[in-house]
């Protein structure tokens, strides 16, 4: 199992300032290591009226000063969205900062705005995100190479390079990331099975039969899972709602489990958000298995950075250790 803490520092004004929210993500990002989880997760969106984290790059640089053994990886970042070799420096840079520890899952985008804000075509942010997955693996040789008409040289040479997966759920995706990349990240495990074979039909390492899809979305644990509920609710719906307006404006429709409309009763009926008794939470992480990713969002949508902390404090001491052996 892999055990993810994860961060996207949203901070919607019934919320917790913006302020607040990230010198608490710092100090869990500490804590995370500490205790020994495996990553740190990062989003990326734009222009977001919570504030929903725009730069990854310099998070994860802050992350990787107080950090020392857990994997940081920005989840994903929007290729389509950079100038490629401004990317390849910046991310060397950052690897350098983390001692190693950085692995980076290359996404597309999907939101129209975020395109525009850029100056990019929503049509041509499959080819864009593979010129930048290109770019950064030719960058990282060390080797002087020609693009578009400009000799391009970088330094310093990440040694090693940044772990480079390829984010998405479709085969050719699939596909594609057996051949060039280090990695496939479909969240629901999409297609894995497509990554497989293409990596085995090429000679490569067998990546395994499953891909350790994520667990709940949302875990807090608790002893008043009631009285807890009804403070998180209003933070878990804000960030749904979120993502289906993104939806909308992208595909014209919302799409995902509460494209219908979103109810506090049906988010925590989901089993996607969850309050949990200690040792509730630990029958849930255990009934996972090994083959699964279990996430913690502490902060989801500008969360009482208090209530926040005495879920991990709980987690930390109930139920961390009954499941850490279950780690890979």
């Amino acid at each position: 199992m892999e055990f993810v803490i994860s961060y996207d520092m949203r901070a919607p004004g019934f919320g917790t300032p913006t302020r607040e929210i990230y010198r608490t993500a710092l100090d869990q990002c500490e804590w995370a290591d500490e205790i020994g989880f495996d990553v740190i997760g990062l989003g990326e969106h734009h222009a977001s009226e919570d504030g929903y984290l725009p730069s990854p790059i310099p998070m994860a640089g802050a992350i990787g000063g107080r950090t020392r053994r857990i994997t940081i990886r920005p989840n994903v970042l929007l290729a389509p969205l950079y100038e490629p070799i401004k990317l390849a420096e910046d991310l060397a840079v950052l690897q350098y900062i983390c001692g190693g520890r950085l692995e980076v899952v290359i996404g597309a985008g999907y939101v129209p705005y975020e395109f525009q804000m850029f100056g990019k075509r929503r049509e041509d942010r499959k080819a864009l995100y593979m010129n930048t997955f290109e770019v950064l693996r030719r960058a990282w040789t060390g080797e002087t190479f020609d693009y578009e008409g400009r000799s391009i040289t970088i330094r310093p040479i990440p040694d090693p390079p940044p772990r480079l997966l390829l984010g998405g759920t479709h085969k050719a995706v699939a596909r594609r990331a057996a051949r060039i990349a280090d990695g496939f990240y479909p969240p629901g495990g999409e297609n894995w099975h497509v990554y497989r074979k293409a990596c085995l039909e090429l000679g490569k390492p067998d990546p395994g039969e499953n891909f350790k899809a994520l667990g709940p979305i949302y875990t807090h644990v608790t002893n008043d899972p009631d009285g807890d509920w009804a403070r998180i609710a209003p933070h878990a719906k804000h960030v749904v709602e979120s993502y289906a307006k993104w939806t909308v404006e992208a595909y014209g429709k919302a799409v995902g489990p509460f494209a219908g409309g979103v109810d506090a009763d049906d988010l925590r009926s989901s089993g996607s958000y969850l309050c949990l008794r200690p040792e509730e939470a630990v029958e849930m992480i255990q009934g996972l298995g090994r083959e699964r990713t279990f996430i913690l969002t502490p902060l989801l949508g500008g969360l009482d950075p208090a209530l926040s902390w005495a879920g991990l404090r709980l987690f930390e001491k109930e139920v961390w250790p009954h499941v850490k052996e279950m780690r890979d």
